[in-house]
């Protein structure tokens, strides 16, 4: 928020009645239709500070932690590189490591296991941990640890999908050790990211279609290529400068004391961490400016899936190493992936590095901040560095295959690589300090200013002069010193005062001190040296400014739409009109580059960037604004909003210049609070679109606590408020650095003399005093934030401005008060020009307390406002006065806490004195003593309504106090008038009220938007006269229960509509009104309802080129209702599918509305009757109409006549805003079931002349009664999907529990072991009786053999409103039906196969052998068959040998409809029962090679989809390796359907270039037989013997030992292992002549010794 809004408004030659607003008046528009009445209105109405400004979130968000989870579904693995695998995956986030379970022997392991990781970090934390996928061998001690390949990505890229999450889709493995290699295979997931609060839409899962496109479903963002090649990051590392001093250990003080050594006592080095690897520099020994000139070096994929790269500064120690500052680069924002893109590029560039205070403490209590958490509060040093990415072409043979990062040394770098370095100067003048929290006590207060180093007194500031010196060359100081007249007076001798005199603090109120500045208003300036860079803060002011004049024309277009005022299209125009100009005049000023030097590549590259964007951008704007229509205003604007959200990406300018603006409030030396100002903000330039948007302007700032202090309450309470003028430029540009300031002040120098006119003033003494009368009036609040146990508060505001306080009555136990009070700040002193003070008045403070009989107020949220100016000589009359009252969000921390209604006016007291102002019209209320009414004119005109009330009754009531509700009562309140209910007399017996409807007259404003909220309050009548408030709700919004005549409505239901709620026949309903119906000729199975032209989207899965047409046609005996629901399911998410492409196309707004309209239906007609038809006759199932969300979702809750009102009790939580806690279910203590319809007296009339009209009802005419009412309840349960893990091992083992009333049923026994995706297929009647029994509770609980059973999730129906409602989806039946019919949807059951493989033959199998005695080439073949994902043939394998023929058999369980086996085993030795596992139907021929002595050796393998799999080749030679490269080419045979087929298959393995090639030929026979038709013939029984087959085709030696030993042994010795023998030999001697020698020395040496 800031005071003004033009530069310099004395010169504007501005005459004295035009206000200050929105800056409409400078549009350069003359196309009439840009200002309209409404933006008039808007104007004049100061719309732009209606909403308060982003400045009102004083608590800092970042740095604080949040609750993340992250759910990882590892789904299957496709073609990973290796022989004899026995694969795992790993799935690793941060330092949490969780694994699947081993799959024997396969290169393509199903897994499908779900995994949950739970973090409590703040949101930049979790987002930069890196999520790596790997696969690795089996967890045996031979193979452990060995990887295959891995994949990573960070967890922030997750987060910006779409739902937050990416769904079946395939991540490439790569192996890190070997760049060269290649995809190691594919692993396919599901990875979905949720913060608190998030809703996250899970996709249907459905049979897999498109998911086995590996290529086209890759786990990669959008705007990322498939392929990704490697590249090489070289980060360089330059030099530091400014680093704060480090090591406080006491043993270096008493060195430092007793030696007086005076080494600097730092060990600084720089550590880069990126996508999951670190990179360290080395260690400069005792350096505050240390020099390293190394690059390290990454090598990861192009584009890297990690946003961030964190660059550290550290301290090295023997104890720990701590970071004395961090920078993030973020990759997006230096480079740009479009046609004319460039590679991530930076610097050389110095980068800023902020965090603790600088001040030395042995245990940093801000040290978080220096990790990069949160908002840094003071500069901690610079960092010059570079980055440059360089793509590899991994062919060459000069290519590193490892990505270990590298350090390696680079030369040294030219002072003015980075810039000429400039003398810049700060100026400050604070013109008020108020709003200081007495807590800080009242010892003598200050303010310090910093920029860099500069300035900071608590530090040994970098004295001016060796900065100078430094950077200084001839050429810079003859810059600065010959540049004018003024400035060489200076020479620079000038010394800096960076802080005010220290004063002490005057009592404003009970809770705020002010400083009494008054006409003295305390100045800082510093100067300072720093490259110059200004270029890059202009240009990002530029487009800074262009954001805020959209940002605050939208804002005005939704204001104009919200209040429901004329023409908001042409509003609009004038914003776009305004963007497109704002366009263009970036296009012409960016390109003024004045030649500096230090400009880098990146500096260039953007610049061709925002030039082209910017260009795009003004076109595109241009277009729209001939498209805006009133019909599509509310689409325009959200596209509008996307060139907000490109302009914001644009201008945040990643290479750092001069550092922020530090201001600290330092009360009796101690660092209290401080504020943060951006330099390029208040940078000057003399171009004015170049200016930052605060130079040279007043700005309101507030100071906050720094680091953890300020999360939660003690952070949103204000420290202190300033009025505060800055301007930042060039020290030889300070020619005008006053000119901004409020008019009427002379300069105090610090010396007198002659030749101090260039000094700048300590301080400003003010001549021109203005006297003024504000006038708050403040009407109402709403949606206030419950700061009371009771879920009220007692509220009131306390407004302050300026030095002024005051505050209005407390109203107790409510949060939406009507204050209705007047507060008159008499004699309010504004320094500067009445003129100026009428354009640009300060800024009113109000905040919203609670009241507490014992102790402080609790502080409940706060709000800014601006007043409408009056000067003396001005008229007191429209347009402008009186003022209107306006709403004004209150914000609590971060999150919203209601919205206040008031109106604000300053009214200057002339010479005349009070008697000249307009008086206070009000009516007059004796009762309220001294307070004020707000005055007429101002307060809303009202007219008499009436509004009535139905109770029906009070549902699901907690007890209150340990005591059971047991005679509520319901007390409705709206504008002071009130009506109650009549008693309940035995709750618990029946909960409805005997009298339906009620009413009662109020005054309400006439306008809708202004009528005050209608308040629900439910008390409790005990003994003795006591009542006990239950709990509370406040209607904020009555428009939805306006009776309108016109359209004879109430709310959302035709008032004269019969609602028949009967067990009768009932007449029938629409087709598109129904939710589920069951049809007579359909066997009792749900059947859908659709319009034709929606039937015609469902298109069925595509058949792929040469699928044979037998496979499409569909078996009768297949379909059962779980066939029509997993059809249902498919259908919903083609039309999701369908619904999204629309959406992407309405944004696309390159083409007229027309054509959009074209487009639309084109889409349409796609998915009817042309290429889907015929497949939709094939596939004609009776589907059910399924939704997307809850049925309360899509009908309203059911609420089209009866509606329900939560009830709220218990204070608000700190953490949340208004949304989140009226979704906060321990505050919920019930529920009040009814409605309102509210209208103007004289309606009621007309309508009850009408014939049949029952006067006790009112307006609630031909509703049912609300006595008790029977029924019977049937719960159909299907499925639950991605239950959180409750069991140690990531599982759970969940069933079923229903509540209804005291009915309560517990499926215990029926539990589902180790599942978190059960499928439970159960129904379950229960008879209830309404309104008792009304609210059905789902619940699914994880069973536990030992302890009590956990509850993973319910959810709560409320029966009733289905009931009631005109919908009926109460049973999902037509009422002829509703008593009789029960659905079967019990789980399918496999049926029971055996798979008989017969191999009769092999051919071209290589040879990997050697024989031990001819050197000949020979394999022992064995082929080993089993079911892909876990071995299901146990038989010892067979060796091929003579006339054996191996056949395997195995019985197996199968779902045809699912087309899965399913197969139930216990996980381990200590499972306590099996789990049961649905996996595809896969059989896996290999070929396998015997060794006696090693492991054996794996040749080859063919895997066949026992569903859909190449028919065999009739011949050895038929056969290739296209049925397996282009399957889908081959003719496919479903084995379930043939149940018999006999061919020859490839048998395929990859080589050393990764590429498949066939190892050889099989000749196999598949047979597959049911369960009964397995025991009637069993294998091998009863038979004869199998037919001898021909002798094997054996090599001529393989006897050769037999026939010829002596020929043998020679082959053997002489020509296979001569050599071996030879060493042997010569072995054996050495080791007999080493024996002897040893044997025979010791007696030797006795003899010697002896001398014998």
């Amino acid at each position: 928020m800031k005071r003004s809004k033009h530069r310099a408004s004395k010169d504007d030659g501005k005459g004295q009645d035009e206000p200050a607003i929105l800056e409409t008046e400078d549009m350069r528009m003359p196309d009439p239709d840009t200002i309209s009445l409404a933006s008039v209105t808007a104007v004049t109405t100061n719309v732009s500070n209606k909403r308060s400004k982003p400045d009102i979130k004083i608590e800092p968000s970042a740095g604080r932690p949040v609750d993340f989870q992250i759910s990882v579904t590892v789904i299957e693995a496709r073609q990973l590189v290796g022989l004899n695998m026995d694969p795992v995956v790993c799935v690793e986030i941060g330092d949490e490591k969780k694994y699947t379970s081993m799959k024997e022997s396969t290169n393509c392991p199903y897994y499908n296991e779900y995994f949950v990781f739970d973090f409590h970090v703040p949101p930049d934390v979790m987002f930069d941990k890196i999520l790596k996928v790997s696969v690795i061998h089996s967890k045996n001690l031979l193979r452990s640890g060995t990887l295959v390949g891995s994949f990573k990505l960070d967890v922030g890229t997750v987060y910006t999908q779409p739902e937050h999450q990416f769904f079946h889709k395939w991540a490439t493995l790569c192996d890190p050790d070997d760049i060269t290699a290649g995809c190691k295979g594919y692993v396919k997931c599901d990875v979905a990211v949720v913060k608190k609060g998030d809703t996250l839409k899970t996709p249907h899962k459905t049979n897999e279609t498109d998911e086995d496109d590996i290529e086209g479903n890759l786990l990669l963002p959008e705007d990322v290529p498939a392929e990704r090649q490697w590249a090489k990051f070289y980060v360089k590392i330059y030099r530091a400068e400014g680093l704060p001093k480090m090591n406080t250990s006491i043993m270096a003080n008493v060195k430092k004391a007793f030696i007086g050594e005076n080494k600097d006592l730092v060990d600084p080095y720089v550590q880069v961490q990126f996508a999951g690897q670190k990179g360290k520099t080395s260690i400069q020994k005792s350096s505050y400016e240390p020099i390293w000139n190394e690059q390290i070096v990454f090598t990861e994929q192009f584009p890297p899936l990690c946003r961030r790269m964190k660059v550290q500064i550290r301290d090295s120690d023997k104890v720990n190493d701590v970071a004395i500052g961090t920078h993030f680069i973020d990759l997006r924002k230096i480079a740009n992936d479009g046609d004319k893109g460039f590679l991530p590029t930076l610097g050389p560039a110095w980068a800023n590095m902020y965090g603790s205070t600088r001040s030395y403490t042995l245990m940093d209590e801000y040290q978080d901040l220096n990790e990069g958490l949160g908002e840094g509060v003071s500069f901690r040093a610079r960092l010059l560095i570079s980055l440059a990415v360089e793509i590899l072409d991994t062919s060459s043979a000069e290519v590193m295959c490892s990505t270990e990062v590298q350090v390696e040394g680079v030369p040294n770098i030219s002072d003015n690589a980075t810039g000429k370095i400039e003398e810049f100067f700060l100026f400050g003048c604070f013109l008020e300090a108020t709003m200081i929290d007495r807590k800080i006590g009242d010892k003598p207060i200050n303010f310090e200013v910093t920029i860099g180093n500069y300035g900071n007194e608590l530090d040994t500031p970098t004295k001016p002069k060796t900065k100078k010196r430094k950077g200084g060359d001839d050429e810079e100081s003859e810059l600065i010193h010959g540049s004018s007249d003024e400035e060489v007076d200076d020479g620079g001798d000038m010394t800096s005062v960076s802080s005010t005199p220290p004063m002490k603090p005057v009592i404003t109120d009970r809770n705020y001190f002010h400083l009494p500045y008054f006409e003295r208003k305390p100045c800082i300036f510093i100067k300072s040296w720093w490259q110059d860079q200004r270029r890059r803060l202009y240009n990002a002011n530029i487009m800074d400014r262009i954001a805020d004049k959209l940002e605050e024309g939208l804002n005005d277009v939704q204001e104009i739409i919200k209040t429901e005022k004329a023409y908001p299209e042409r509003r609009l125009r004038g914003v776009l009109e305004e963007l497109s100009i704002g366009c263009s005049t970036f296009v012409t000023l960016a390109n003024n580059d004045q030649n500096q030097t230090g400009k880098t590549k990146l500096d260039r590259e953007r610049l061709k960037l925002c030039m082209q964007e910017l260009e795009n951008m003004g076109q595109q704007a241009k277009n729209m604004r001939s498209q805006v229509k009133k019909s599509n205003v509310k689409d325009k604007i959200k596209l509008a909003q996307n060139f907000l959200h490109k302009l914001r990406f644009l201008s945040d300018e990643p290479q750092h210049s001069v550092p922020d603006i530090y201001i600290w409030m330092i009360s009796n030396n101690k660092r209290i609070a401080y504020a943060r100002v951006p330099s390029k903000d208040i940078l000057f330039s003399s171009v004015d679109e170049e200016t930052g948007k605060d130079c040279g302007k007043v700005q309101t700032t507030f100071f906050k606590l720094p680091g953890k202090k300020s999360f939660g309450p003690a952070g949103w309470t204000v420290q202190a408020k300033t009025e505060l003028y800055l301007w930042l430029g060039l020290n030889r540009q300070r020619k005008d650095y006053l000119s901004g300031l409020p008019n009427g002040f002379e300069e105090n120098k610090a010396v007198k003399g002659p030749g101090i006119q260039s000094t700048p003033p300590i301080s400003l003494m003010y001549t021109m005093k203005q006297i003024f009368q504000l006038r708050v009036h403040m009407y109402q609040a709403r949606s206030l934030f419950a700061a009371d146990s009771t879920g009220l508060s007692d509220p009131f505001a306390r407004v302050f401005f300026s030095t002024h306080s005051q505050v209005t009555e407390v109203l107790n136990e409510t949060l939406c008060p009507t204050w209705d009070q007047l507060l008159v700040f008499d004699n309010v002193e504004l320094y500067g020009e009445a003129g100026e003070l009428r354009d640009d008045p300060p800024i009113i403070v109000i905040e919203i307390y609670d009241q507490d009989t014992v102790g402080k107020a609790d502080f409940m949220g706060r709000t800014f406002a601006k007043p409408i100016t009056k000067i003396s000589d001005e008229h007191y009359g429209p347009p402008r006065f009186p003022p209107q009252l306006e709403y004004y969000q209150i914000y609590r921390g971060n999150g919203t806490a209601g919205e206040m209604l008031a109106a604000f006016e300053l009214l200057q007291i002339g010479p005349a004195g009070k008697a000249d102002l307009p008086p206070i019209d009000g009516p007059s209320d004796i009762d309220r003593g001294p307070i004020l009414p707000v005055p007429i004119g101002i307060r809303p005109v009202l007219s008499k309504y009436r509004i009535e009330v139905l109770f029906w009754g009070l549902r699901d009531l907690k007890r209150v106090n340990l005591a059971q509700v047991d005679r509520p009562r319901v007390d409705i309140e709206c504008a002071g008038k009130s009506i109650q209910s009549v008693l309940i007399q035995n709750y618990k017996k029946n909960p409805n009220f005997s009298t339906l409807v009620k009413w009662f007259e109020v005054d309400l404003p006439e306008n809708e938007l202004l009528h005050p909220p209608l308040n629900i309050r439910v008390v409790d009548c005990r003994a003795f006269g006591r009542y006990t408030l239950v709990g509370s709700n406040a209607v904020t919004s009555l428009r939805k229960f306006i009776y309108r005549p016109s359209d004879k409505s109430v709310s959302n239901w035709s008032a004269m509509e019969e609602v028949v709620i009967h067990t009768e026949p009932e007449p029938a309903v629409k087709k598109t009104e129904t939710v589920v119906k069951l049809d007579s000729a359909s066997d009792a199975v749900v059947k859908v309802d659709m319009p034709d032209d929606e039937k015609g989207g469902k298109g069925k899965k595509k058949r792929k080129k040469g699928e044979e047409v037998e496979e499409e046609e569909l078996d009768e005996s297949m379909l059962d209702w779980w066939s029509k629901y997993f059809a249902s399911i498919e259908t919903l998410k083609e039309i999701i599918k369908a619904q999204e492409a629309e959406a992407e196309e309405k944004e696309d707004f390159d083409s007229g509305e027309g054509s959009k309209k074209k487009r639309g239906k084109g889409n349409k007609n796609k998915a009817t009757p042309g290429e889907g038809a015929p497949e939709k006759k094939k596939h004609k199932i009776e589907e059910l109409k399924m939704f997307n969300r809850e049925l309360e979702y899509q009908f309203d809750s059911f609420e089209d006549w009866l509606h329900t009102f939560n009830l709220y009790r218990g204070k608000c939580s700190d953490d949340a805003n208004v949304e989140q806690n009226a979704a906060d279910e321990d505050r919920l203590i019930g529920k009040f079931k009814g409605s309102l319809c509210i209208y103007k007296a004289p309606v009621f009339d007309e309508v009850s002349r009408e014939t049949g009209f029952d006067s006790n009802m009112g307006m609630f005419q031909n509703i049912p009664h609300n006595d008790p009412v029977n029924v019977l309840v049937r719960v159909y349960v299907v499925r639950a999907t991605e239950l959180h893990p409750a069991d140690i091992n990531g599982k759970a083992d969940p069933y079923i529990a229903i509540k209804l009333g005291k009915t309560e049923i517990k499926d215990k026994e029926n539990y589902i072991s180790k599942q978190l995706n059960p499928l439970f297929g159960k129904s379950f009647d229960i008879e209830a009786t309404l309104p008792m029994d009304s609210t059905l509770t789902v619940s699914i609980y994880d069973w536990d053999l030992v302890g009590t059973d956990d509850l993973i999730g319910e959810t709560k129906i409320d029966l009733e409103n289905r009931f009631y409602s005109k919908h009926r989806p109460a049973c999902g039946l037509t009422s002829s039906y509703a008593m009789y019919i029960s659905l079967d949807i019990s789980p399918r059951k496999p049926k029971k196969f055996e798979l008989r493989v017969i191999v009769w033959n092999t051919d071209e199998v290589v040879l990997e052998d050697d024989d031990i005695f001819t050197g000949e080439k020979s394999s022992d073949i064995f082929v080993r068959g089993f079911e892909l994902r876990v071995i299901v043939w146990n038989t010892d394998e067979v060796v091929l040998e003579d006339d054996d023929i191996f056949t395997g058999e195995k019985e197996k369980f199968y779902l045809q409809a699912e087309e899965k086996i399913v197969m139930s085993k216990k996980e381990s030795m200590f499972s306590w029962d099996e789990t049961e596992y649905k996996i595809p139907a896969r059989l896996n021929l290999q070929v396998w090679d015997a060794d006696h002595f090693s492991a054996d050796d794996f040749l080859g393998a063919i895997e066949l989809d026992l569903n859909r799999f190449p028919r065999g080749a009739k011949t050895a030679k038929q056969c290739s390796i296209d049925m397996v490269i282009n399957e889908q080419d081959m003719p496919m045979v479903n084995i379930f359907k043939q149940k018999r087929i006999k061919g020859w298959w490839p048998f395929v393995a990859r080589d050393e270039n990764d590429e498949l090639e066939i190892t050889g030929k099989v000749e196999a026979e598949l047979h597959l037989l049911t369960g009964e038709e397995a025991e009637k013939s069993p294998v091998g029984e009863g038979r004869n013997e199998p037919e001898p087959l021909e002798k094997p085709n054996r090599p001529d030696t393989t006897f050769l030992w037999f026939l010829s030993p002596l020929k043998a042994i020679h082959h053997l010795i002489c020509k296979q292992y001569k050599w071996l023998v030879i060493k042997i030999v010569l072995a054996l001697m050495l080791l007999a002549i080493l024996a002897l020698f040893l044997y025979s020395m010791p007696g030797y040496m006795a003899k010697k010794l002896l001398g014998v």
